[in-house]
């Protein structure tokens, strides 16, 4: 996609970082895993804006603006505070055998 994003996390895996659902104040940011969509290992966040837009209830951000204002240094953040898209096999986190 060409609105993609490269993010290397800490453990050097490589993450597609796309912008989705804008609003007026804040943005998902989503971390898709180098193993497909199908991985379900894809995480993502929220990015809150504080520019002139996020005080107009109609405003609508740009998702090629919110991908250039988001610095490495707020990104690596951001992914650090983000959770994962699926659920999972074990949603609950129970034990196995439990």
């Amino acid at each position: 996609m060409a609105d993609m994003r490269e993010f290397t996390g800490p453990d050097g895996t490589r993450w597609g970082v796309e912008i989705k659902v804008p609003g007026s104040s804040n943005a998902m940011v989503v971390f898709h895993h180098p193993g497909g969509r199908t991985a379900r290992l894809d995480r993502y966040a929220w990015h809150q804006w504080h520019g002139p837009e996020a005080r107009s209830v109609t405003g609508s951000l740009r998702k090629d603006a919110v991908m250039k204002a988001i610095t490495p240094a707020a990104l690596s953040l951001l992914f650090r505070r983000s959770m994962p898209i699926s659920a999972g096999s074990n949603p609950l986190m129970e034990p196995v055998g439990a």
